[in-house]
């Protein structure tokens, strides 16, 4: 009886035996949450150049190809798409024409109120994920008159020639000398972006100018 008793009170009860194997398997999974959630990469902290070679960042944020109006917000560590009295933004125009993102480290106003923003940039190249980050060379700078606000486009290509589909476009003058086709369709695309909003193409400045902007814009 001795020896009965004393396996019975050794051994754990069934609801224990089930617990422990329920968090055998909850464990794992709670782990790996926590680790994709504290992976989240803050977009909006990275550096303006990449540290390694010194070259200007873009992160996409809308891949090419694309319709759908879409932002980095900072507060959520997320890609979300615009919204408009409850009803998704969708451009109502060809797809964007390249990737669109924005150059982490800059500021510049939005032209709602004193609301600022990083500089919006496009990147001419094969579509790449949203959050993808691309070193890249600036070929020009677009303003644009958005219902009467300014807004500023930074005009890039990869800086990696493997990445580039105008490969011998390396600044503003061998853009429109090899693709003179390229300045017309874009102001075409951006004239439409937002309708039935108007927008007026104000100009265009060479690379040089765009590099001098985005230093004087840099946090």
């Amino acid at each position: 009886m001795l020896s009965g008793l004393i396996i019975f009170m050794t051994s754990p009860p069934a609801y224990s035996v089930n617990f422990m194997r329920a968090s055998a398997l909850l464990l794992p999974g709670l782990l790996l949450t926590h680790l994709l959630s504290s992976c989240h990469t803050n977009y909006a902290e990275l550096p303006t150049f990449s540290a390694e070679r010194k070259l200007l960042q873009v992160v996409v944020e809308m891949p090419a190809g694309t319709n759908h109006e879409q932002q980095y917000n900072p507060a959520t560590h997320a890609f979300e798409r615009h919204h408009e009295a409850g009803t998704e933004e969708v451009i109502e125009f060809l797809p964007v024409p390249g990737n669109m993102g924005f150059v982490p480290g800059t500021r510049v106003a939005t032209g709602i109120g004193s609301a600022e923003a990083p500089l919006t940039a496009l990147v001419l190249a094969e579509t790449q994920p949203e959050g993808t980050i691309l070193e890249v060379t600036p070929i020009a700078l677009l303003t644009l008159d958005v219902k009467g606000a300014l807004q500023t486009v930074l005009l890039a290509v990869p800086a990696r020639p493997a990445q580039r589909t105008l490969p011998d476009a390396t600044d503003w003058a061998t853009l429109n000398q090899h693709y003179p086709g390229v300045r017309p369709s874009l102001s075409l695309w951006f004239q439409h972006r937002y309708r039935p909003a108007e927008t007026r193409i104000v100009g265009w400045k060479n690379e040089k100018e765009a590099e001098k902007y985005v230093r004087s814009r840099m946090q």
